[in-house]
């Protein structure tokens, strides 16, 4: 029963850290409105291929992102001004972006592995993936092995979880836009992608507040 309860807690803890950031639900509107030229057959495999890079990403950032880091000589709060830069460059893009997007009548042979931007920065983002590397850096270093295992089968089953549900929101977005139509979708679009600029500039700020104390 206490493996169990090891095993609930840090499941819960990987998922419940991750999920408000990676924002699969919020994020879905972006996805449809960038592969609303795509057909429902390309827009299931990029949900496919979105949900599994960002599984790995995810577990490398938990299990060896802390020492690639420190390898490298790298901070966390240098990869949230990086990544802040990027997010914010991507969603003014968005933002700003006509009715026509650059893969209209795209084959299925130009529907590519789904990873920039849908998986990179639009999912899995430098703020999902700072928090990987915190939460992978918190690990007991006096736990023995079976403990170990449990923990990393627990982290494992909560990525695991994560990338599911990006999968369904994702893969079933477009009922979302059945049902606000049109001109309801393009403002859903444009508000989420204004939410995207304004999460961006957090992570930029958290960034260089961080570097400078």
């Amino acid at each position: 029963m206490p493996e169990f309860s090891v095993f609930f807690s840090t499941f819960l803890l990987i998922y419940a850290a991750l999920f408000p950031i990676i924002n699969p639900i919020g994020s879905a509107p972006l996805f449809l409105g960038l592969t609303r030229f795509q057909s429902d057959a390309q827009r299931r495999v990029l949900a496919r291929r979105v949900a599994i890079n960002g599984f790995f990403l995810l577990l490398g950032a938990l299990f060896i992102g802390s020492h690639v880091l420190e390898f490298f000589g790298i901070s966390v709060p240098a990869v949230r001004v990086a990544g802040g830069l990027v997010v914010t460059a991507f969603a003014w893009k968005l933002l700003n972006s006509g009715d026509q997007p650059d893969g209209e009548g795209a084959g299925e042979e130009d529907v590519g592995d789904g990873f920039y931007p849908l998986t990179m920065p639009l999912t899995v983002g430098p703020g999902s993936i700072s928090v990987a590397i915190t939460l992978g850096s918190q690990r007991p270093h006096n736990a023995d092995l079976p403990e170990l295992m449990l923990l990393a089968t627990a982290a494992l089953a909560g990525i695991a979880a994560i990338a599911l549900t990006i999968f369904f929101c994702y893969r079933f977005a477009d009922a979302l836009v059945k049902a606000l139509g049109k001109g309801g979708t393009n403002v859903l679009i444009r508000l989420s992608a204004f939410i995207l600029l304004c999460i961006g500039i957090e992570i930029l700020w958290n960034g260089i507040n961080a570097l400078l104390h």
